[in-house]
C-alpha cells in the first residue's frame, strides 16, 4: 500500500505486514477517572537512527509513521462519526514506554512487548523498543495496523460497546480495523499494490492465539482463521460488516 499523495498534508508510506513478530495482547484498562500514571507523551524511540534489517527502516520514518497512522485514525472516526450527526472525541493522547510496569492503567503497570488502549485516561500506550522492531522486521503497515486495532478499542468505548468475553471485542475490533483500511483505500488515501492483501492475511494469521487457547479465556483475541475473517469482513464491507449496533 501506498498514500495518495495530498498538497495539504504529509501521507506516510504504507507497506504491508509480513511478519514473524507476535503482537501484544491488549489490555482492557479500567473505567476510573483519574490520569494514568504514564511518563508523557508520544516519545522518541530507544534505538539509532541508522537504517533497519532491510536498510530502509530508520527511528525518524517510524515516528514520521506513527504520526500519520494516528492521523488518519482520528480523520478517518471523526468522518464516520460526522456522518452519523455525531461529534467524534479523539483518543487523548499515545504514549510510549520500555520497562515492565513504567505505564499504569487502572493501577496495573503494562507489561514490555505490548501495545494497549487503556480506557481510565483515554490512552494509547505501547512498548518503543518492540514497535521499533517489529516495525524494522514487519514494515510500516504493522504500525498502521497496530494502532488501528487500538484506536478501535477507543470507538468502542465512545459507542458504549461491551461483551461478556474479550476475544468479542478483539475480532470486532479486528474488523474496525479492516474497515478503517479498507474505507481509506476506497477513499483514495491509500493505494494498495500487488500482494498486499496476501501479505496482510499472514499477519493476522501470525498474530493468532496460540493453538488450545479457550474461546472463553480472558485476553483471548481468536484463532488465525476468526482474526482474518474479522479482518477481511471489515475490509471488504466496512463498518457494516462490524455490529456496531
Amino acid at each position: 500500500m501506498r498514500p495518495l499523495r495530498r498538497t495539504d498534508r504529509f501521507w506516510p508510506p504504507l507497506a504491508l505486514i509480513v511478519t514473524l513478530v507476535v503482537a501484544g495482547a491488549c489490555f482492557a484498562g479500567g473505567t476510573g477517572e483519574d490520569d494514568p500514571s504514564v511518563p508523557g507523551d508520544q516519545g522518541t524511540p530507544a534505538a539509532s537512527g541508522s537504517a533497519g534489517a532491510d536498510g530502509t527502516m530508520t527511528v525518524d520514518e517510524f515516528e514520521r509513521d506513527i504520526e500519520g497512522a494516528v492521523r488518519v485514525a482520528e480523520e478517518y472516526w471523526t468522518g464516520r462519526f460526522e456522518a452519523s450527526g455525531e461529534r467524534f472525541q479523539p483518543i487523548r493522547r499515545i504514549v510510549t514506554y520500555q520497562r515492565d510496569g513504567e505505564v499504569d492503567c487502572a493501577g496495573q503497570g503494562l507489561p514490555r512487548n505490548n501495545a494497549v488502549y487503556c480506557s481510565a485516561g483515554d490512552f494509547i500506550a505501547y512498548d518503543v523498543n518492540w514497535a521499533v522492531a517489529a516495525f524494522r522486521q514487519v514494515g510500516d503497515a504493522f504500525l498502521y495496523y497496530l494502532l488501528g486495532h487500538e484506536y478501535a478499542h477507543g470507538v468502542q468505548v465512545r459507542l458504549g460497546i461491551r461483551y461478556d468475553f474479550t476475544i468479542q471485542q478483539e475480532l470486532q475490533a479486528d474488523c474496525m480495523a479492516g474497515a478503517y483500511l479498507g474505507d481509506s483505500v476506497r477513499d483514495r488515501a491509500l493505494t494498495i499494490e500487488d500482494g498486499d492483501l496476501d501479505e496482510l492475511g499472514a499477519g493476522l494469521r501470525a498474530v493468532a492465539d496460540e493453538p488450545g487457547q479457550p474461546w472463553f479465556a480472558e485476553g483471548a483475541h481468536g484463532t488465525a482463521q476468526q482474526r482474518t475473517d474479522a479482518f477481511f469482513a471489515g475490509y471488504q464491507r466496512s463498518l457494516d460488516a462490524c455490529d456496531l449496533g
